[in-house]
């Protein structure tokens, strides 16, 4: 192994969920790495004005608006991303919803929802990029996961599972894809300060628990979950498949550090 461990140039990446949060911050990083990064979302003008944000910082960036539930739609979608640029190689399966509630009231309506985007679609997304990935010599399938698909939170069910599932779906696509050349990892963050978890950063007591059962006594900023993609979708990686990555300093490492 020679050169950079961390260049992705010439790599072509999409990363559902792209537009804002932790998949802005994935899609910034990986074009920061020399990826040409495609940006999803499923509206496209606030996709397309990622894609030029990125392409004004003189980084490589297209748009792609589709909904990842629309199993036609996101199958077109890959395909045309490899015909347009002439690869595909890498897939952050990055798109994911979450409803929190407790179990006896959680209706069908939900529990399908959250299923299909968070583990359905991902499943699929992934079946669709490996004829691509295989035209281009290989590629990298990366799963966000999350650590509640380790430990257990009352009132995320759904999400829980679906999370614990994709884990799982990770072990079983790198078992089946790794000697071909498609390597298949998956990142289980923690807590991130973004605007999605505003209001729970904002409430005392959520924002206490995090801190007191965290290690490093903090939420994660966005930008440390890119480090560890970019590491997983480059040479660096050529030996990891079928990795779960934790990165929520250290928080389902232990019991909690408060006294």
């Amino acid at each position: 192994m020679s050169g950079d461990l961390f260049s992705l140039e010439g790599r072509v990446a999409l990363v559902t969920g792209s537009t804002r949060s932790l998949g802005w911050a994935i899609a910034q990083g990986l074009a920061r790495s020399g990826a040409h990064v495609v940006v999803n979302g499923t509206k496209p003008e606030p996709t397309e004005a990622r894609a030029e944000e990125l392409r004004s910082q003189g980084l490589k960036a297209s748009a792609a608006a589709f909904d990842v539930a629309d199993a036609a739609a996101a199958k077109a979608a890959l395909a045309k991303i490899a015909q347009d640029l002439g690869r595909f190689d890498i897939l952050v399966n990055n798109a994911g919803v979450t409803k929190r509630q407790p179990v006896l009231e959680v209706e069908e309506a939900d529990w399908r929802r959250i299923l299909e985007i968070d583990l359905a679609a991902c499943f699929r997304l992934s079946q669709a990029a490996v004829p691509l990935m295989l035209k281009s010599g290989g590629g990298r399938i990366i799963m966000i996961a999350s650590a509640l698909g380790i430990v257990g939170r009352a009132q995320n069910a759904a999400y829980g599972a679906a999370k614990g599932g994709l884990i799982s779906l990770t072990r079983s696509l790198a078992a089946e894809l790794g000697p071909q050349g498609i390597l298949c990892n998956a990142i289980a963050p923690g807590f991130f300060a973004t605007d999605i978890t505003a209001p729970l950063l904002n409430n005392p007591a959520f924002d206490g628990m995090v801190r007191g059962r965290t290690p490093l006594h903090r939420w994660g900023q966005p930008e440390e979950l890119a480090g560890p993609v970019v590491f997983l979708a480059g040479p660096g990686a050529s030996y990891v498949n079928g990795h779960l990555l934790t990165v929520d300093g250290g928080m389902t490492a232990t019991v909690g550090t408060e006294l």
